[in-house]
């Protein structure tokens, strides 16, 4: 009867343990495993002209522009996302891996901080902050994750 009553508790402890786990973590701030990632961060940012807001989506990109080599370098490009609006992704590849083999019409997943613009805006710190002071975001091509 010990042995079970221990059992119980410690299934129960574990099933405590998974649904605060589950119920803690935020669909943005990992790269999803699935395509339900939707832009709606975004198009609030951009239609209030928000600025220093994490928001999370995907687009295709529509440019490649060069890379921004001034103080830290940043892999820079163009995303269409479905509602029509175009924003810059500042990447930095001091920090972050650069996504090599990107071309137009690749969808990109992203996660970061955006700062809107009359262009449409750029999501930036789509990577770790090595002093803590940003959230961590991302981007994902191709499955593979760059953070």
């Amino acid at each position: 009867m010990k042995y079970i009553k221990n059992f119980f508790i410690i299934v129960l402890i574990g099933i405590a343990a998974y649904l605060y786990i589950q119920n803690d973590r935020s669909p943005t701030d990992s790269p999803s495993t699935q395509s339900e990632v939707t832009n709606q961060s975004v198009l609030n940012a951009v239609q209030k002209r928000l600025r220093d807001v994490q928001v999370s989506g995907s687009g295709k990109v529509s440019r490649i522009l060069s890379d921004d080599n001034y103080e830290n370098r940043h892999q820079r490009f163009i995303l269409r996302l479905d509602h029509g609006h175009t924003i810059l992704i500042a990447h930095n590849i001091d920090l972050a891996p650069r996504i090599n083999k990107l071309k137009r019409g690749d969808v990109v997943e992203f996660y970061g901080e955006y700062e809107w613009n009359s262009k449409g805006g750029v999501v930036h710190w789509t990577h770790h902050d090595p002093n803590g002071h940003h959230k961590a975001g991302w981007l994902k091509h191709n499955g593979r994750i760059y953070k």
